[in-house]
């Protein structure tokens, strides 16, 4: 165990807390909810530096990473659909869900054929990745109509965007081994 590790394991004991703090029927609540959904982004990008600058990257890191980060953006999602009950979070918020269960497969896929390199994490990915975490901060800690709240709704459409786009990238560099599997 790591602190690259040990960092990926405390953005999975953040979700529970995330949730809580969620439901709690505080003012304070929300803020605070969106300050430990920053804290596990910065985490996020916190422990894949230390990982690979003190060269202590491992197999079971690289496995629980991805899978702590999904789970937080799921996590965070399905609250504020929840929390807004409308179609035009909802949607955005399930292209999101979905291409990450495409890409995860695909992933694996493209794993158990050796080929894992191929649908390797892009720039569009990292920029997907950012504005999807600044969206979900914001529309955590903002209440829905406010000015900042839309802010964020925009900001989760780029990231859908954006979502889509890498989506059809990875498909495309996957295509090959896929058509021939057919």
């Amino acid at each position: 165990m790591n602190i690259p590790n040990i960092l990926t394991l405390a953005r999975i004991i953040f979700i529970p807390l995330l949730v809580v703090l969620f439901y709690l029927p505080f003012a304070w609540s929300m803020p605070v909810a969106a300050g430990l959904f920053a804290l596990a982004s910065i985490t996020d990008w916190l422990d894949g530096y230390l990982a690979r600058l003190w060269d202590q990257s491992t197999p079971f890191g690289a496995f629980l990473d991805p899978v702590a980060d999904k789970l937080m953006v799921v996590v965070a999602l399905a609250l504020l659909i929840e929390r807004y009950e409308a179609l035009w979070l909802t949607l955005p918020a399930l292209v999101i869900i979905g291409r990450e269960i495409v890409i995860s497969a695909l992933r694996e896929w493209m794993a158990e054929m050796g080929k894992r390199g191929q649908v390797a994490v892009s720039w569009i990915g990292k920029v997907k990745t950012s504005l999807q975490m600044i969206a979900l901060l914001v529309l955590l800690a903002f209440a829905p109509g406010s000015s900042l709240a839309n802010i964020g709704v925009a900001t989760l459409y780029l990231a859908a965007v954006l979502t889509l786009w890498s989506m059809i990238l990875y498909l495309r560099a996957a295509w090959p081994h896929l058509s021939r599997s057919m």
